[in-house]
């Protein structure tokens, strides 16, 4: 099995004095030290839910001299526990041979197959895009590990959808068996009272494509719209993953009911609205608390693991359009408009 990873340096910069520092030389020595941080990512690359975390912790600890190794446990497309195993293998031998100063993990797999590795231990590792609660790690407590969770903006999304469409009423969700959903739907559940007049009458546990089809066709009579969750675990009649743009793809094609999520990456593949969770402001978060543990030796066990607030409302106007729905000018100037799918859709 080949290691996945990618080598980035960058070079020495003078800082101006930082907090926690004994005196000017000191944080400036502390600035210049040769540091190496191992970012082991849930997903894979490129990808802009990653990539977008891993930018802005980078953005974070700019000006330190900092040796990056990635490592890519690519859960999100390859779910059989065979593969997770293995490669979480490799990831753990990678920190005992390279020996980090710090670990940055980003996503809930990353925390179940690594970092629940190394509760209580000197090696700090700092985290982002967590949707479990940090219990569930054993991370409470543990004085080595914490980070960012991450919180969708369910009501605030569903606000946006009923200024787009003011009938919606009834709301169909739908998910694929990856782990990450549990916490979402429990925290949407109990959102639910903040939204008069929206019933939730269909949450959608799909395996596999075929079902997501059949499942999608009878929606169209049964819900007002769809909010899609998890669309990456859907299986072929080989029992492969179907990629999500594919799933994206006949979406467009075949549903006419107006959709949600709460990611940007959605939006560009033909979802219609979301106010979705800023993957560079959860990293940034995370990289902010790295800087400190590293130059002030702060303990991780001393900052508070809690979510990013920074929600950006989207919509999709190509989609708009097919879907024969037409969105108010004031809406369209508050919200981010993308007017089109991705290139490699």
């Amino acid at each position: 099995m080949a290691l996945i990873f990618l080598l980035l340096s960058f070079p020495i910069l003078r800082a101006a004095p930082l907090p926690g520092a004994d005196s000017p030389v000191a944080a400036t020595d502390l600035a210049q030290k040769h540091w190496k941080i191992l970012h082991i990512m849930s997903y894979h690359s490129p990808w802009k839910w990653t990539d977008g975390q891993l930018e802005g912790f980078k953005a974070a600890l700019r000006g330190l001299n900092i040796e990056y190794k990635v490592f890519q446990l690519d859960m999100k497309r390859k779910t059989d526990e065979a593969w997770k195993q293995a490669v979480s293998r490799e990831a753990r031998e990678l920190i005992a041979s390279w020996k980090p100063d710090l670990v940055y993990t980003s996503d809930d797999y990353a925390q179940k197959y690594v970092a629940m590795h190394y509760l209580y231990q000197k090696l700090p590792f700092v985290f982002s895009g967590v949707n479990a609660h940090p219990a569930v790690y054993g991370f409470l407590g543990s004085g080595n590990i914490t980070g960012v969770l991450e919180e969708e903006h369910f009501v605030e999304t569903i606000k946006l959808l009923q200024q787009i469409v003011p009938t919606v009423k009834k709301i169909a969700v739908i998910y694929d068996d990856d782990p990450t959903w549990p916490p979402v739907l429990a925290r949407m559940k109990n959102s639910l009272p903040q939204l008069p007049g929206i019933e939730i009458n269909s949450w959608d546990l799909i395996r596999t494509f075929a079902q997501f089809k059949q499942r999608l066709e009878e929606l169209q009579k049964e819900a007002d719209a769809i909010g899609f969750l998890g669309i990456f675990a859907f299986k072929d009649e080989q029992g492969k993953n179907v990629s999500y743009k594919t799933v994206s793809r006949w979406v467009m094609d075949h549903s006419t009911l107006p959709d949600f999520s709460f990611w940007e990456d959605r939006i560009s593949y033909g979802t219609l609205c979301a106010v979705n969770v800023s993957e560079y402001e959860q990293g940034y978060a995370a990289g902010e608390i790295a800087r400190s543990i590293l130059l002030e030796g702060r303990s991780p066990g001393s900052y508070p693991m809690k979510p990013t607030v920074k929600g950006v409302p989207m919509v999709n106007l190509l989609r708009a359009k097919k879907l024969g729905i037409q969105i108010k000018t004031g809406i369209l100037l508050s919200v981010t408009v993308r007017d089109g799918v991705n290139k490699d859709f």
